[in-house]
């Protein structure tokens, strides 16, 4: 999904969108992101062994003080939205985790909750203002239902990627392509099946990102006898992190050239 999913003007009534439009870039990005949310979740509760409960406390503080600086600007900052998402799948990893071992949901379980949770989450921003949006994100409403958006689906992706890779015994890898074969199906729905809203095709991409960045970063991760690499977590962690911060600033060259005098010219 590449210049694809795109809901109008990148400016609503109350001014500019507060967050990126959704070109491949954006996707790319985000996978990252969320392998980057597996891999550093896992770091801190795992590699450091400070549990799931105090990892996910930790990085509950982080995402709150990343939404702050997020809610306080008045357009889109790339480093403040990314920082955002990065904080929603890190506290998706711990906090997943904790449900899912800690407290004994299980992986099926805490998947039917969390799954429930965002279609609840969509519904009531649907009630609230009469809309799903994804990408003209203006009002306080419209952001506030965005990231709790996130965030759930977020912490449903990682139980998800754990039941599919490891309940099912499909293996990490053979998880990872579970999810891109339904992400290509999200992709083929909105070139082929004009008759599905944007913003339903939005939402379903983000949630299968997530599960998918989760396999690929226990891809990385996972002792060997388990089907993964065994790469360093903090390593790995850093690595995504260098990509995405790459990436994020080609991004940001790219649309100040557009929006320059002399590449208007």
């Amino acid at each position: 999904m590449g210049t694809v999913l795109r809901s109008g003007q990148p400016h609503g009534a109350g001014g500019p969108s507060k967050v990126p439009q959704v070109t491949l870039s954006f996707w790319i990005i985000k996978l990252l992101a969320t392998t980057v949310g597996e891999t550093g979740g896992d770091a801190l509760s795992m590699t450091l062994n400070l549990g799931y409960a105090v990892a996910s406390l930790i990085y509950l503080a982080f995402f709150a003080i990343t939404l702050a600086t997020q809610v306080a600007s008045k357009r889109y900052h790339p480093p403040a939205y990314w920082a955002v998402v990065v904080a929603t799948t890190t506290v998706g990893t711990t906090v997943s985790d904790f449900l899912d071992r800690s407290v004994g949901l299980g992986y099926v379980t805490s998947s039917i909750a969390l799954f429930c949770g965002v279609l609840a989450v969509l519904v009531l921003w649907r009630h609230v203002t009469g809309r799903i949006e994804f990408q003209n994100i203006v009002t306080r409403k419209d952001e506030i239902f965005y990231w709790l958006t996130i965030l759930v689906s977020n912490t449903l992706g990682t139980a998800l990627g754990d039941f599919v890779a490891t309940s099912t015994g499909l293996g990490f890898e053979g998880g990872a392509l579970v999810f891109a074969g339904l992400l290509a199906l999200v992709a083929a729905g909105h070139f082929w099946v004009a008759r599905i809203a944007p913003s339903v095709l939005f939402w379903a991409a983000y949630v299968l990102t997530r599960p998918l960045g989760a396999t690929l970063g226990d891809t990385l991760t996972k002792p060997h006898a388990q089907g993964g690499l065994e790469l360093g977590r903090i390593s790995s962690s850093l690595a995504m992190a260098a990509l995405m911060i790459v990436g994020i600033a080609l991004g940001s060259w790219r649309a100040s050239r557009r929006a320059s005098p002399s590449a208007s010219a």
